[in-house]
């Protein structure tokens, strides 16, 4: 069998926090996107979210601008958004 998967990786260490993912978009063994933006940040009421997607690009921007929509509702509150 195949390998299959993409790269996203979270460390947490003494506060601080450091996000990366590999950039990389495929469809099958193709690579159609070899610089993508699969970490971003946020920043809303002086606070700075990173977030990270893999899987169904077309989703994951969605499920993140939904986020945003929230974030902003619930006047920046993260756990309520």
């Amino acid at each position: 069998p195949g390998w299959h998967g993409t790269t996203i990786l979270s460390v947490r260490k003494d506060g601080k926090v450091c996000l990366i993912g590999d950039g990389q978009v495929t469809m099958g063994s193709h690579v159609v996107k070899p610089n993508a933006r699969k970490v971003r940040r946020i920043t809303h009421s002086g606070e700075d979210i990173i977030c990270g997607f893999a899987g169904s690009t077309a989703d994951c921007f969605t499920l993140l601008e939904r986020f945003e929509r929230h974030l902003e509702e619930t006047s920046g509150q993260l756990t309520r958004a």
